[in-house]
């Protein structure tokens, strides 16, 4: 699946969100997202929460 498409999806899925449930709504479903993007990139690298959260510098210690 191409980046614009899952920006299209994630957009309209805000949009929906807001014009139905108000800006609370909108605010979970984003924060949502956010949640289920971090833990996509984490099932698909199969990297551990410390190794995604430390970043690149801790090979470096």
């Amino acid at each position: 699946m191409s980046t614009a498409l899952v920006g299209l999806v994630a957009g309209m899925a805000l949009g929906f969100a807001a014009w139905f449930g108000g800006f609370g709504a909108f605010l979970l479903v984003g924060a949502l997202g956010a949640v289920g993007f971090v833990v996509g990139r984490l099932v698909e690298d199969g990297t551990d929460v410390r190794g995604f959260l430390g970043g690149r510098d801790r090979g470096r210690r």
